[in-house]
């Protein structure tokens, strides 16, 4: 059976002009045995948009969350009413649920969850929360915990957490990815990256000692300045990484520039889908 890889809503629009499109980020993962949900968006886009690409989502197994902003679980509440059932499992890093915000001067805006601890336990929603490498089904991992080697790779300041002591510094430490096991090799789904993206592609070949044939998601680039842009793109060359589907927060630098590279880079928009 192949496998397929499918972005359900991606911030920029492909050939399907009827699709939805918004600032977020919703993958859905076939592997012909098992069906998982790696985001869900900002909103109930997401769900339209299956509909009309023909997906089904009554039989998606597992929701990865692959962290706590709006963008990437403001999706999940119309998901669960969009289930009759609650025969799924949520899994989210550690800290997923932290109050997340962005501070401009002295304002802070709220950017996290539309939902809490609370809500899953009210919607008799079966929660696992990953610590490590883990595998969510036969062939699809999830990972967090990432070593930073890359001193480049830094968090904007702005990004902040608000807690019982005051405002700290947001690491994302409750960001996780997807690696899905394939023939080609591993395929890696991102959904931000704020930990650094060659952080996290160094910890997934240090976790599998196996080749990425493929990276997919958003690797926040997008703050990036160009030098640093140029050589993450060519690290993923060097990598040997030979798909590449960057997208959502890799912002318009990074994006021009794989596709210069266009033996490895397609467009990875709305409707896109990746068949292995």
């Amino acid at each position: 059976m192949p496998i397929e890889i499918t972005t359900l809503i991606e911030n920029t629009q492909g050939e399907h002009t009827g699709l939805i499109t918004e600032h977020g980020l919703s993958f859905l993962i076939e592997t012909g045995k098992s069906s998982t949900l790696f985001d869900t968006g900002r909103s109930n886009a997401f769900l339209k948009n299956a509909k009309l690409l023909g997906k089904r989502l009554d039989g998606v197994e597992h929701v990865v969350l692959s962290h706590g902003h709006y963008d990437h679980s403001g999706g999940f509440q119309s998901f669960v009413q969009s289930r009759a059932d609650r025969a799924f499992t949520l899994h989210t890093g550690q800290g997923f649920f932290a109050e997340k915000y962005a501070r401009f001067n002295a304002s802070y805006q709220y950017l996290g969850n539309d939902f809490d601890q609370e809500y899953i336990k009210e919607q008799g929603i079966t929660h696992h929360t990953i610590t490590g490498k883990t595998e969510i089904v036969p062939g699809v991992w999830a990972l967090t915990h990432f070593k930073r080697n890359h001193a480049e790779e830094t968090i904007h300041p702005r990004f902040v957490l608000r807690g019982q002591a005051g405002w700290v510094e947001d690491r994302f430490d409750d960001e996780v990815l997807l690696v899905v096991e394939t023939g080609k090799g591993l395929v890696m789904l991102v959904g931000c990256s704020h930990p650094g993206i060659l952080n996290m592609l160094d910890s997934v070949q240090q976790a599998f000692n196996k080749p990425v044939y493929a990276l997919l998601g958003g690797t926040h680039l997008v703050e990036a300045d160009r030098p640093r842009v140029a050589r993450s793109i060519q690290a993923f060359q060097e990598k040997g990484i030979e798909v590449l589907g960057i997208n959502h927060c890799s912002g318009a630098e990074a994006i021009k520039l794989a596709t210069e590279h266009s033996s490895i880079h397609f467009h990875n928009s709305t409707g896109s889908c990746l068949i292995l």
